[in-house]
């Protein structure tokens, strides 16, 4: 019996039936099923076969150390944003202003703790606050924002894209704002390390984002407020009935979402050693695409750590391999746009698939 899941319904004398037997004990349509619960993970990987061959004839750079781990690290920033967002989107909401919290996170940190000096140019405000102190305001801007964020959202009952979106305008121009339009450089050693450092050989960037990634998956699957998340997503009323605290969840989602979104913003700067005014924009795109790509739905409840994180590595590696061979930046975005399409009509057609045998 492990192998055949029995649907049943409830008559309105309160006989319970089985209504599905035929369809459970159907073996194409629990092929199907199969197949439908994982397609999106499962079609990604012939995809980034494909990428990589495609890299390789592209470029003889494609496959050598130096090049695979400047995709890693620079891609690692993008995961943690990616990991945000899934949260949110998982139980059944979104969030625009995280790329704004990316960059606004780092830049007030930096604006507060660099040094400034006229004779090398550099800016600050010349509080010259310690950089550990420095990198608890990086984490404080993403728990703030969160939890404005949320209470708005979950008490005030306010819609969570308007709201996003006015929240991605205001902190971009804070950011932009408390600079007069400068670029903060000279980071401390201690703002810097996640995002140019190694451990082993490895970029530190990319410890963290596969440490995420796993950590945060092994929760939704096996802890049971990973388990609410999604029942959250799937029926928030029903999920308030069975007991599980939804608000309390959902701004905890929020929360975190934003001390990801802040860590991501300081390992951006960490690469290049400063803080630009426009750190951030446009990143939210990418980040909605790695998701969708990965297998997160934008209708709440389903979505798993591992596609998203598919969806990171397929985008990192389009987009490298298109640089090595001299694209246009023009078109680099419009290729992402295209595997989201892609993936749209490959769901689609499974999704339908799904239909006939139910």
């Amino acid at each position: 019996m492990n192998d055949i899941q029995l649907k049943e319904t409830e008559t309105p004398g309160g006989q319970v039936t089985a209504v599905s037997v035929a369809s459970a004990l159907d073996p194409r349509r629990t092929v199907v099923a199969a197949i439908g619960s994982s397609v999106r993970e499962l079609a990604l990987l012939p995809a980034l076969a494909a990428v990589m061959i495609a890299g390789t004839i592209a470029s003889p750079a494609f496959l050598t150390s130096n090049n695979l781990t400047t995709v890693v690290q620079f891609s690692a920033a993008l995961g943690l944003l990616v990991v945000g967002e899934s949260l949110i989107l998982i139980f059944g909401e979104l969030d625009l202003s995280l790329q704004s919290v990316s960059g606004l996170a780092p830049m007030l940190a930096a604006w507060w703790t660099v040094h400034p000096s006229v004779r090398l140019g550099v800016v600050g405000s010349g509080t010259d606050l310690p950089p550990a102190v420095g990198l608890l305001v990086v984490i404080g801007v993403g728990v703030v924002v969160g939890l404005f964020n949320s209470t708005l959202v979950v008490k005030a009952k306010m819609n969570a894209f308007i709201l996003g979106l006015a929240m991605l305008i205001l902190l971009a121009g804070i950011q932009q704002g408390i600079s007069n339009g400068a670029t903060v450089f000279s980071l401390p050693a201690a703002f810097t390390y996640i995002g140019a450092h190694d451990w082993l050989g490895v970029p530190v960037a990319a410890w963290i984002e596969v440490a995420v990634f796993v950590g945060v998956g092994a929760f939704m699957r096996y802890h049971r407020v990973g388990r609410a998340i999604y029942a959250i997503g799937g029926n928030i009323e029903a999920a308030r009935a069975a007991g599980i605290k939804v608000d309390r969840i959902r701004i905890g989602c929020w929360m975190f979402a934003g001390v990801l979104a802040a860590v991501a913003g300081l390992m951006t700067a960490g690469q290049v050693d400063a803080v630009t005014t426009n750190q951030g924009t446009g990143v939210i795109f990418t980040v909605f695409a790695a998701a969708v790509i990965g297998g997160i739905s934008l209708d709440g409840g389903k979505g798993r750590m591992l596609g998203a994180f598919t969806g990171v590595l397929l985008l990192s590696l389009v987009q490298n391999v298109l640089t090595l061979a001299n694209v246009s930046s023009f078109w680099i975005s419009a290729a992402d746009g295209a595997i989201i399409v892609l993936v749209l009509l490959v769901t689609r057609g499974i999704g339908y698939l799904q239909k006939q045998q139910a």
